[in-house]
């Protein structure tokens, strides 16, 4: 058994490949130091002297002796991966050193904390060994071989290892079974057909112990290192650790907390769970991938394909353990280098965004326990009254017969069909709700959904070959199987039986995790190692089946013990696909459960928040999470879904809401309204502002959604992607950007009139008046009474605006203002897609106008490099040119004189422009 630190120049120790078609070259001690060695001198010397105090332990006669051995007492607390990490368990001296480990006790932590394992790998744990490697057409095919069996049932004694070098930024590296198939998750891939020419990455392996070592080239930076801990492939317990180059680590969802993860001895859990948002639980989603920001500003990525119970533990050294209970080892490496390539890197392998109508840009309401379709309408009407913006009105379960799926009450909501005629009278939409918990106890006959769905076999079954029986709204439910494609053109089917009664938008799929509100089935779940596996990942209730299904039900493609995360995006896909072929136009859809290529058909929004003013401070980390995850079309309940809110919470919260990329103020029943029309004046008209700023901004957000879809841009942005190299902002999250222009700094505490935001360096100006800020990269105050948003506009962008309406429709029609930010060099940029707003595939099918706006040497000019009739119904009104240093003494629009104003803030505006948007045209200044 070779020690992870004894690696000698004379053994074939790492393997190392840098170019195209090269065999492994061999690389000893130079290439591969010890690994807890990261740290120089200073580690070497906390070595020496905790060796030294042992020695002198043992021959004073053994005061305060450790029962450790040497080879445990080396390892530095941060470097103890940990060897017994299940949950309520006493970890004893005795247990620990039955599975070879070593135990060391540390001081007791607070209830619910975790500290240094006490029980944890030592240096010499048996690994696999590297037994071949060669070359294949795209990179390398090895043989990985345990002699020792581990500690869980059924080691998979060989392992097959393949590595892809997919392109010069993208390392596929995947780790499975070399004898039998296992599950492998059913998403849809990209395969490569050439192998890439010029990594900007080189791979190294040890062979004994394995182990990757992945460097960035130009750096030197050691991205992963997974000879820090022995790997560990069971059938139901597979685990691999690396070290981290940094502590700056973000991802892994779905959870509430900070945007920046901590990693101290903090373990994030991912199994799809309805609850509540709270910190340390695992949420609704699923979402394997991390972002680590690197020393210099780089960044890199990594994602694990992989759908089973899942938990990643992190630690101070910094180290990062994967744990999951099935499947396959699959990662993809992005290697960046910066954040924003990162992120459209991992969406060209799950796949970019669909593109949403333009109406899911603009401002919805809802809430559970409006009573009756009157109710609703009464609420609609109000807004309407007031001239509030407003896209979607929303329906929660109450518009359900008996909350069952597919049904309308009868009595309270029998005015519904006439409330949707008259919204798409006035340019708007209706969203209702869906659940995937069908009811099974009405009379045979009576209910169609679930009858069909009996006698097609569409629903999850027991062990048993009967469907799986759980409780949620309607009573006693039986769960759509979203992995047949027969259940698929059943919702379709059922979809538009509803369609034809209720002419609806949009849907909102919920409870898809799937929830339950029994554990597991009204019978239980069976005995077997599905619903008790060896292992269980720190989830919520200790249970696989803690509030939903059982591990062990069979669905189409596999056991719910391999599809559960899985659930969410399966029915977002049934989904999409049905609203495509009842309404011939692009779907909307939001879901509460996700996992990797979520975006590719609905958006999300963060659950079922509470009215305070800690939620709101959260809903921006949660946002930011969801645009690394590719799923830009992300909001929270705004003003929050639980509790009674307060009208100054309310006000800040559609402030904040108002710059949500989906923005929806939801909340639940018997708690006051919270919608704008049930504040004081001023709090509306603060309200009503907000959205009239966000409907002005629609041209510039839908442009961001085109790049998102086309290209995997973020939408809203954590400041650190725009200025990587500024470490000041790696860890903020109570602000955020649009694209790369637009800065949000919204009020987050009570009883302030001010707020202090971060102002990256350079010339900002203030959104409303054109007025600079110029900041060398710094906190600054900001006057922000109830009626105010802080906006500010980065020098060098151009951002298309519009006068707003009170719908996207109405506002598509205004003229466009278009808003300059000039750099100190006097020079902007900015772009805008337009399209009719709805339809399939406008850009795939060149249904579409593109437009270039550019600023240099005093002139502004359009340029249209694509354009269709659309564009003819669009005229530019205004442009505004903020930081224009001295007042000119004309203005010619091609070439001939205009009328302008020029303020003291050094503001030029020109109005009464009336060019067509597909008119190409300049503007000089002279």
């Amino acid at each position: 058994m070779k020690s992870y630190q004894k690696l000698t120049a004379a053994q074939p120790a790492a393997c190392q490949v840098e170019e195209e078609g090269a065999a492994p070259v061999p690389s000893g001690h130079g290439k591969l130091a010890p690994w807890w060695v990261g740290s120089g001198l200073l580690v070497a010397a906390v070595l020496l002297s905790t060796i030294t105090v042992w020695v002198l332990r043992q021959v004073s006669g053994g005061w305060l002796r450790p029962t450790a051995p040497p080879k445990c007492l080396v390892v530095p607390e941060s470097h103890r991966f940990d060897c017994y990490p299940e949950r309520r368990v006493v970890v004893t001296q005795e247990l620990c050193e039955s599975r070879g480990c070593c135990f060391i006790q540390s001081p007791p932590l607070a209830e619910g904390k975790q500290g240094v394992p006490w029980c944890f790998y030592p240096p010499d744990f048996p690994s696999y060994t590297l037994e071949s490697l060669n070359q294949t057409a795209l990179g390398m095919v090895g043989l990985l071989v345990r002699r020792e069996k581990a500690y869980y049932p059924r080691d998979i004694q060989k392992l097959r290892l393949d590595v892809e070098f997919e392109t010069d930024t993208r390392l596929h590296i995947k780790i499975t079974d070399a004898a039998n198939p296992r599950y492998e998750v059913p998403l849809d891939v990209p395969r490569v057909m050439k192998r890439a020419e010029n990594p900007i990455y080189s791979l190294n392996f040890s062979w004994d112990p394995f182990g990757v070592l992945l460097k960035r080239k130009d750096t030197g930076t050691v991205l992963l290192n997974t000879t820090v801990a022995p790997l560990i492939f069971a059938d139901q317990f597979l685990q691999i650790s690396t070290s981290l180059p940094s502590k700056f680590l973000y991802g892994l969802g779905e959870h509430r907390g900070s945007l920046l993860h901590s990693l101290d001895w903090n373990t994030l859990t991912l199994w799809a769970r309805d609850v509540s948002p709270t910190e340390s639980f695992n949420l609704y989603g699923a979402h394997p991938f991390y972002l680590l920001m690197e020393e210099g500003g780089n960044a890199h990525g990594v994602f694990l394909l992989n759908s089973n119970a899942m938990e990643v533990a992190l630690q101070p050294a910094p180290g990062l353990t994967w744990r999951t209970i099935g499947g396959v080892l699959d990662f993809y490496i992005f290697l960046g280098p910066d954040p924003n390539m990162v992120i459209q890197q991992y969406q060209q392998v799950i796949g970019f965004p669909a593109m949403p109508p333009i109406w899911a840009l603009g401002f919805h309401l809802c809430r559970w326990g409006y009573g009756s379709s009157n109710g609703t309408w009464q609420t609609v009407r109000a807004m309407r009254n007031y001239q509030i913006p407003q896209d979607g009105q929303w329906n929660d379960i109450d518009y359900m017969d008996g909350y069952r799926d597919f049904t309308l009450d009868s009595q309270k909501f029998a005015s519904l069909p006439s409330l949707v005629e008259d919204l798409h009278k006035h340019g708007q939409h209706y969203v209702m709700i869906l659940d995937p918990g069908i009811s099974s106890t009405s009379p045979h006959g009576s209910y169609w959904p679930f009858d069909e769905g009996l006698r097609r076999g569409l629903f999850l079954n027991t062990t048993q070959g009967q469907p799986l029986i759980g409780q949620v709204w309607p009573g006693f439910t039986a769960f759509a199987d979203f992995s047949n494609p027969d259940t698929h053109q059943w919702w379709l089917e059922n979809l538009q039986h509803f369609h034809a009664q209720v002419p609806f938008d949009g849907l909102w799929i919920d409870m898809n995790e799937p929830s339950n509100f029994m554990d597991g089935s009204e019978d239980g779940c069976p005995p077997g190692e599905l619903d008790n596996p060896p292992y269980t990942p720190a989830v919520l209730g200790d249970s696989l089946s803690a509030k939903t299904v059982c591990a062990s039900a069979k669905q189409k493609i596999s056991v719910h013990y391999n599809l559960h995360n899985l659930y969410g995006l399966m029915e977002a896909k049934a989904t999409a696909s049905a609203l495509i072929q009842i309404r011939g136009k692009r779907p909307f859809l939001i879901s509460r459960s996700t996992f990797p290529s979520q975006g590719r058909y609905s958006g999300h929004w963060l659950g079922d928040n509470r009215s305070q003013w800690k939620d709101m401070r959260y809903s921006i980390p949660g946002l930011l999470s969801f645009s690394l995850f590719g799923i830009p079309l992300v909001g929270a309940d705004i003003c929050g879904f639980s509790g009674s809110t307060s009208e100054e919470l309310c006000t800040r919260w559609m402030q904040l809401g108002a710059f949500y990329p989906f923005s929806r103020n939801h909340n639940t029943q018997n708690e006051k309204a919270q919608d704008p029309t049930v504040f004081s004046p001023a709090a509306r008209t603060a309200m009503k502002d907000v959205l009239l700023t966000r409907y002005s901004l629609l041209p510039f957000l839908y442009t961001l959604f085109h790049r998102a879809h086309l290209q995997g841009d973020t939408v809203a942005r954590p400041l650190f992607f725009e200025f990587p190299r500024d470490e000041a902002t790696w860890e903020l999250d109570r602000q955020f950007l649009w694209g790369q222009s637009l800065l949000v700094t919204p009020v987050l505490e009570p009883g302030v009139d001010s707020v202090t935001g971060y102002v990256p360096q350079g010339t900002w100006y203030d959104f409303y008046t054109g007025s600079s800020v110029n900041s060398s990269g710094e906190m600054l105050k900001m006057s922000a009474p109830l009626e105010h948003l802080s906006l500010h506009i980065r020098e060098g962008s151009i951002l298309p605006t519009q006068k707003p309406g009170t719908t996207t429709e109405a506002t598509r029609g205004n003229p466009l203002c278009l808003i300059v930010a000039l750099s100190s060099h006097a020079t902007a940029w900015g772009d805008l897609f337009w399209d009719d707003g709805e339809s399939l595939d406008t850009f795939e099918k060149g249904n579409y106008s593109y437009v270039v706006f550019n600023v240099t040497q005093n002139i502004f000019t359009s340029t249209v490099l694509h354009a269709t009739t659309e564009a003819t119904k669009v005229t530019v009104g205004t442009l505004s040119i903020f930081g224009v240093q001295k007042a000119p003494s004309k203005v010619l629009l091609n070439g001939q004189e205009k009328p302008f104003s020029y303020l003291d803030n050094q503001v030029l505006s020109v109005s009464d422009l009336g060019m067509s948007l597909n008119q190409g045209f300049s503007l000089q200044w002279l």
